[in-house]
């Protein structure tokens, strides 16, 4: 098991991933295996194509609106982490969501003084659990303190990575030796399933727009049969997009605000997250019923699961709550670009929810 740092610098982040060569397929072909339950989403890419000149303008146009206000919301989750971890700090984010956030937030932790700080970028994946190999690795080969770690991801919607999350850290905890917080830190939790968050706003983080080229050059994470007992989770590494990778740039443009942001208030409360999450689940029931949508995972809600959606599944609707809004500029120019048909809800709560296509 070897560690890499994809175009990163290895101080911003290592991936504890298995680089993979990959057959890919087609995005109809993978969401007809997915869906009929031949294959699992986790075993499957399709192939990822380069960000156009018009939807990287957008990225540009989003992280230079949001910078100031991002940079201000990870300086918050670092100062928390520092407070809650003064001997050490091991940011542990789930890739590739959270590879992005948990950059900043090592860089912003080693502005607020903390040298030792440690990011790395494993994967966890739904109904297969996280990757304890990358835990082993952490904990023992690496010798990072169980209290030091905490898990970071970009945002939450509706909280299934969250649960996956706490499973997978209760099998844990209940065969090994190191005990480990299953707190979810966040950017955005739209959903109420993060125990910290920097914000509960549906906002476009502009690291949710893009894929390999704001994630250091990798795909999501593989478990499939070249994955061995022994061997991290896998991905591709998108080594010939150099020219074309944001990764670093993004890291650049954000942490440039640190010496001049003020750390936002966290949300912490739990009885504020609990209200969060019925309310959410109430807006997933009155989707069921109006679209009649048979299988929960087809809805996703949030400006960047939308855009997920649309970059890499087969989407059947896209839902916008304000159409004119900039912060859905780019999943509009995706649902043109598919031909996706477009609603508008002002009662969303969220700006924007995808329905993926019902296939088989």
């Amino acid at each position: 098991m070897s560690p890499f740092s994809g175009s990163y610098c290895a101080e911003d982040a290592v991936f504890l991933l298995k680089p993979l060569v990959l057959e890919t397929v087609d995005v109809a072909t993978k969401e007809r295996l997915i869906q009929s339950g031949a294959r699992h989403y986790s075993e499957l890419l399709s192939a990822e194509r380069l960000p156009g000149p018009d939807y990287l303008r957008l990225f540009e146009a989003l992280t230079a609106r949001y910078a100031a206000r991002l940079a201000a919301e990870v300086l918050a989750l670092a100062g928390h982490l520092a407070r809650s971890r003064p001997r050490q700090v091991t940011v542990v984010s789930l890739a590739r969501a959270g590879t992005p956030i948990g950059a900043l937030l090592v860089r912003a932790l080693r502005h607020l003084g903390h040298g030792d700080a440690r990011h790395y970028s494993i994967s966890i994946i739904r109904d297969r659990g996280i990757d304890e190999n990358a835990l082993r690795f952490i904990l023992r080969r690496e010798g990072r303190s169980a209290a030091s770690l905490a898990f970071v991801d970009g945002w939450t919607a509706k909280g299934v990575i969250a649960d996956e999350l706490r499973q997978a850290l209760a099998r844990w905890n209940g065969r090994e030796s190191e005990q480990l917080d299953p707190a979810l830190h966040v950017i955005a939790d739209i959903g109420g399933v993060a125990e910290v968050a920097a914000t509960v706003e549906d906002y476009a983080l502009p690291s949710g727009i893009l894929n390999a080229t704001v994630s250091g050059l990798t795909s999501r994470s593989i478990l499939n049969a070249a994955i061995g007992p022994d061997d991290f989770h896998g991905c591709v590494f998108h080594d010939a997009w150099r020219a074309q990778d944001r990764s670093g740039w993004f890291l650049d443009q954000i942490s440039a605000h640190f010496t001049t942001a003020t750390a936002y208030p966290l949300h912490l409360d739990s009885g504020q997250r609990q209200a969060r999450h019925r309310a959410m689940q109430a807006v997933l029931a009155r989707l069921h019923e109006r679209y009649r949508i048979g299988n929960h995972n087809f809805i996703k809600p949030g400006v960047a699961e939308a855009t997920r959606v649309l970059l890499r599944r087969v989407p059947g609707l896209l839902l916008l709550r304000d159409a004119d809004h900039a912060d859905v500029a780019h999943v509009r120019l995706l649902a043109a670009d598919k031909r996706v048909p477009v609603v508008i809800d002002a009662t969303l709560p969220v700006q924007a929810i995808a329905l993926i296509e019902t296939l088989a």
